[in-house]
Parts: structure tokens; sequence; C-alpha cells
């Protein structure tokens, strides 16, 4: 069974602790798009591709090692002690 568009994102940020807003931001310059989307918000298949896409390098980069922390890095801060972002 497919699953939506929300699920795959909710599943995504738990996957990279990536808080929502800053998501919204860098797969489709939105920061609302997960609190829209939330409240009943449809997305077009344009947004679809684009969240699709994101999620997909994202993932790549992070396999390969290239992710560097995003979002608030008070929070890397305590998640990985001892370590610069």
């Amino acid at each position: 069974m497919a699953r939506n568009l929300l699920q795959r994102i909710e599943a995504f940020l738990a996957e990279s602790a990536m808080p929502p807003s800053v998501f919204g931001r860098e797969a489709v310059r939105d920061p609302r798009l997960v609190a829209d989307l939330r409240e009943g918000r449809v997305a077009g298949l344009r947004i679809i591709c684009r969240v699709e896409h994101f999620m997909n390098k994202w993932r790549a980069d992070h396999r390969a090692g290239r992710v560097a922390p995003c979002g608030d890095l008070r929070l890397y801060a305590v998640r990985h002690p001892g370590e610069k972002p």
C-alpha cells in the first residue's frame, strides 16, 4: 500500500531529526509546508516531486557522508556532545 506524502515526510523527519520548518524551507522554500499538510493542505504534483527529490537527495548525501546538520545547531550540540557541526 502506497503511503501518502505526509506519512513519507513524517518518516523522513524522524529519520533525519530535521525540524518541519527547515524541511519545508529546504525542500520547497515554504517553511509552513508540513504544518499546512498536517492541517489538510493538498499538495500538487510539482510540490510532491520537489519533496521526493529533496528526500532522495538527502538520503544519498547522508549515506555518502555529505550531510551537514541543519536547523537549530544548539540541538546538534546536545545530541552530539564534543563534535563540531
